[in-house]
């Protein structure tokens, strides 16, 4: 196994994840957040998938799936383009809103074309500055592995908040 099957092995792992979370969801459901604030499932999905489409592009070089393939007109979300989540503040959150069918299309398109790039990479390719505003600069495995953390860390964490709604 190379640098590469390892990095589709976590990325892999992702689907089925936001897929169990979001099966048979209601919308009402998916933007409900706990009480005193905080993330809705939703936009821990919408967030996660996001950020990899951020990242992914930007070391692929090429342009985000949320503007190539309309996905931003199909949520059509009061945010600007741009945006991935962070940083967002209660109001911010609330905002996001979409049913599971939507978020599982947007997710599926971003982890396609992300197991695309990660087939063309070679174990030379993840030594591969992508960042010089850290110290050390981020190499672009350091940057994938990053991405697929944070990926893996919203879907449990939506998986627990879906649990904690179920419940009552």
């Amino acid at each position: 196994m190379d640098s590469k099957d390892v990095l589709l092995e976590a990325f892999g792992r992702v689907p089925a994840r936001v897929h169990a979370v979001l099966d048979g969801v209601d919308e009402d459901t998916l933007a409900r957040r706990p009480p005193g604030g905080g993330n809705s499932v939703a936009w821990l999905v919408w967030h996660l998938t996001r950020v990899q489409d951020d990242h992914v592009s930007d070391v692929a070089g090429h342009e985000q799936t949320w503007t190539a393939q309309r996905w931003a007109q199909r949520f059509a979300l009061p945010l600007a383009d741009e945006e991935t989540g962070y940083g967002f503040d209660d109001d911010q959150v609330g905002l996001v809103r979409a049913s599971a069918e939507l978020l599982a299309g947007y997710f599926d398109a971003v982890h396609d074309r992300t197991t695309g790039y990660l087939r063309t990479l070679s174990d030379a390719d993840l030594d591969r500055v992508v960042d010089e505003d850290w110290d050390p600069p981020v190499t672009l495995g350091v940057r994938l592995v990053s991405v697929v953390d944070d990926d893996l860390e919203h879907a449990g964490q939506a998986a627990f908040l879906l649990g904690l709604l179920q419940r009552g």
